[in-house]
């Protein structure tokens, strides 16, 4: 026999006397308490999970799942992403603001994510609320894209709710849904979204925070040369209205400053039910005044859809997006624009045009989209189900 023959045989014996010494009264050594690393936190509850800068990016560091693979999933708010950016006109790369966008959210509930101005806790609630993921969305083909970004919304967006599945709410045959909030994409994922939406609810009153007013003709916006290329990101509320599933005259704009092709475009605009509040004139009317003028515009009793474009911000604060404009608002002024809502019914959001490509290093635009989405997210939480909007509503009548 080889030497080296003798010294693997040797091995193997050793091998095979060390387990059979194992006898039933050896003990595994226990390992560090789980405390070690999930803390409840002190004060009024909610857990500090491992560091933020370390795990898997969700979206303010949610629990997540599959939830167009997995049926069974049950949540009262989703957050689903819809990587789509070939609708665009001026700089592609939103298709990467899904993912982006939940980097941007890492510290959200870092110390357990109580929102102090609207006095909530979305991360600790009566909701339950989920990271769906993104929907599968093709790159090469944008008919058979919308469609599966539609197909997608509708799948999470119609099943029952985690809570109160059983009560009367506002989507049709009176049924309760859970909330979607969708990571975009480029602005075009809107139509899709809503065509879901009505599939729901019905024509639902819409509000759009943006620079531009998306409601373009496809002659204007693009010339139209075809089918496909009439559905982008300056044209989809025009299609929408054309295709009823907006409710009539109770739609707005906020944060508008774009240039035109001539006055008609906002006459064009006002045909497909929008009222516009220029970006400008926070300088002449300030926060308040415009939350009033979105607040009389869509009401505070029906469902209502909100669109947010990334590029309401000013691109000091919000570089990476499409098409950036300048003379927009500061993140503190959209924020606090947004808590001037909480009375409204909000069924479902989207934030859009988030292209990480063109951010800083210090995420400036991803953070501000996840902070837009925390507040969102928050008036949500403290409405409560959607079930309450039809016991509010009939307690009002009595």
């Amino acid at each position: 026999m080889h030497f080296e023959s003798v010294l693997v045989a040797l091995g193997w014996a050793a091998i095979a006397t060390a387990h059979a010494g194992h006898g039933q009264s050896q003990q595994s050594i226990a390992g560090p308490h789980k405390s070690l690393w999930y803390n409840t936190l002190p004060g009024d509850g909610g857990t500090q999970a491992d560091s933020v800068f370390s795990g898997i990016s969700t979206f303010g560091r949610l629990p997540y799942q599959p939830c167009l693979q997995n049926p069974d999933a049950i949540y009262d708010i989703a957050f689903l992403g819809a990587p789509f950016d070939t609708g665009t006109s001026y700089r592609p790369g939103a298709r990467f603001g899904p993912s982006g966008i939940r980097q941007g959210s890492r510290r959200l509930n870092l110390y357990g994510g109580y929102n102090v101005p609207l006095k909530t806790n979305p991360f600790n609630s009566w909701a339950t609320v989920l990271d769906c993921g993104d929907i599968p969305v093709t790159s090469y083909d944008n008919s058979w894209a919308l469609k599966q970004i539609e197909e997608g919304h509708f799948h999470i967006l119609s099943r029952p709710p985690a809570t109160d599945a059983d009560k009367k709410g506002p989507a049709m045959k009176g049924k309760t849904l859970p909330r979607v909030i969708t990571l975009g994409g480029d602005h075009t994922i809107t139509l899709p979204l809503l065509r879901s939406i009505n599939r729901a609810y019905g024509p639902v009153s819409v509000i759009h925070f943006d620079s531009h007013l998306d409601t373009w003709k496809p002659k204007v916006f693009g010339g139209s040369p075809s089918d496909v290329a009439a559905i982008n990101h300056g044209t989809y509320f025009y299609h929408a209205a054309m295709e009823g599933l907006l409710a009539n005259d109770t739609n707005i704009h906020a944060g508008i400053r774009t240039t035109l092709s001539g006055p008609s475009d906002y006459d064009n605009d006002g045909y497909c039910g929008f009222e516009i509040v220029e970006a400008r004139e926070i300088d002449t009317i300030g926060t308040g005044g415009i939350i009033k003028r979105i607040l009389d515009r869509v009401g505070t009793e029906k469902p209502v859809y909100l669109s947010i474009d990334i590029d309401t911000l000013d691109p000091a604060f919000a570089p990476a997006t499409g098409t950036p404009e300048t003379g927009g608002w500061s993140t503190r002024e959209l924020r606090t624009i947004l808590r001037g809502l909480e009375d409204l019914n909000l069924i479902a959001a989207d934030i859009v045009e988030v292209a990480p490509a063109y951010d800083t290093n210090a995420e400036h635009t991803t953070m501000a989209a996840a902070d837009v989405l925390y507040e969102v997210m928050s008036i949500m939480v403290k409405k409560g189900p959607l079930s309450k909007m039809i016991e509010d509503n009939e307690a009002d009548d009595l």
